[in-house]
């Protein structure tokens, strides 16, 4: 297992749209061990393929609380099924936009459709915390970032700042 580098905004490679995994294979395990040994060291609750420039549709997420047993949950070719009318707000952040949050309204409860890391397909009924890093993350998976769901002057806020850190990265 490796620790991976995650990909920070303003990364172009963090807009595009991941393509779905054909075959459940080693390869593919190997990367969600990786997901999960980067997001872990981060540290983060979910992190999306292409947070570590892979542009498949994979997944991890673990929402258990400090002191709490690990719960990892890898995803690959998520479909979210339904979603409730009730929506929550949660305050949000994201390893690709380090030490940015805000609050961001998702619907409450999802149903899920998945392969697991063995292939298996899943279904889970999702909601809370565990609902929010899901749309998130699958979010992350069609190339949207949390901040597409703020108002368009914040927005346009942290993208200049992560432009601007960018920009003196490069010269330094």
């Amino acid at each position: 297992m490796t620790k991976r580098d995650i990909l920070i905004l303003p990364d172009p490679k963090l807009r595009l749209v991941s393509e779905p995994v054909a075959r459940v294979d080693d390869a593919v395990r190997q990367l969600a061990d990786d997901m999960l040994d980067t997001m872990y060291a981060a540290p983060g609750i979910g992190l999306a393929a292409i947070q570590i420039g892979v542009p498949s549709r994979i997944l991890v997420v673990d929402v258990a609380r400090e002191g709490e047993e690990p719960a990892p949950l890898v995803v690959i070719n998520p479909e979210i099924v339904w979603a409730s009318e009730e929506h929550s707000v949660y305050q949000e952040g994201c390893l690709s936009i380090p030490e940015y949050y805000e609050d961001v309204e998702r619907p409450e409860k999802i149903g899920l459709r998945f392969l697991d890391r063995n292939g298996a397909e899943r279904e889970i009924e999702a909601d809370g915390l565990l609902s929010t890093c899901l749309q998130h993350e699958i979010d992350h998976l069609n190339g949207v970032l949390f901040i597409d769901h703020i108002s368009r002057l914040k927005r346009g806020r942290v993208l200049r700042k992560f432009q601007k850190q960018a920009r003196q990265s490069e010269k330094a």
